[in-house]
């Protein structure tokens, strides 16, 4: 069966990249021919402006003709070769945005069923009841601060006009306490002027003096 069908190929399946490849590397030769006839006409231009019109130029002419031809053939194929590549290029540069879009198409799978594996075990109900006793748990505190802070028998507002009238009474009763206590001795200098205790009496003037002359 093989001989009459033929065997199955085994060589791998050309890629995208290597028919690029390929096609460049016929590009580049076909640049290389149609270098080397620009050369060969350059040199049959040069014989011709050279040469009298004649059997001879004739023959040169039908030369290049031909070159010339043949320069334009090549370029043709070149050209169509360069189209080819740059067709094949797009397709892979398409090629290439499908990989990246199939992968981030998987990222974003993934990701999916991770967070629904993770939102999956938080209990809303459990989070609500949480924040409610937060709640209770401040105002507990605030009630407890506010009980703390409470003053006992305090007036908590001062009038102004009960402040002046105090100080006013304050000074009227200091200015009352400093009458006729001009020349008297403060209490702690009244103590020193006093005699000791232990002395039955007061001695007399005269014996004093008598005394200290």
């Amino acid at each position: 069966m093989n001989r009459l069908f033929g065997a199955k190929s085994t060589a791998p399946k050309p890629s995208l990249s290597g028919a690029i490849s390929n096609v460049e590397t016929r590009v580049e030769a076909a640049d290389v021919k149609i270098a080397k006839l620009n050369a060969e006409l350059t040199t049959y231009q040069q014989k011709m402006s050279r040469m009298r019109d004649g059997p001879g130029k004739t023959a040169l002419k039908q030369k290049a003709l031909k070159i010339l031809q043949q320069r334009k053939m090549y370029e043709s194929q070149r050209d169509q070769l360069q189209q080819q590549s740059w067709n094949m290029e797009q397709a892979a540069m398409m090629q290439d945005n499908l990989k990246n879009v199939m992968t981030t198409v998987d990222a974003i799978k993934t990701t999916n069923k991770s967070l629904k594996q993770q939102y999956g075990k938080i209990n809303i109900d459990k989070i609500e009841r949480l924040q409610d006793e937060m709640a209770d748990l401040m105002d507990v505190g605030n009630d407890i601060q506010e009980s703390i802070s409470r003053s006992y028998d305090v007036p908590e507002d001062v009038d102004e006009a009960e402040l002046d009238a105090e100080l006013e009474a304050l000074g009227e009763d200091v200015a009352l306490e400093g009458v006729g206590e001009e020349s008297a001795l403060p209490g702690f200098m009244m103590d020193e002027a006093r005699p000791p205790e232990f002395i039955d009496e007061r001695p007399e003037t005269g014996k004093v003096k008598e005394a200290a002359g």
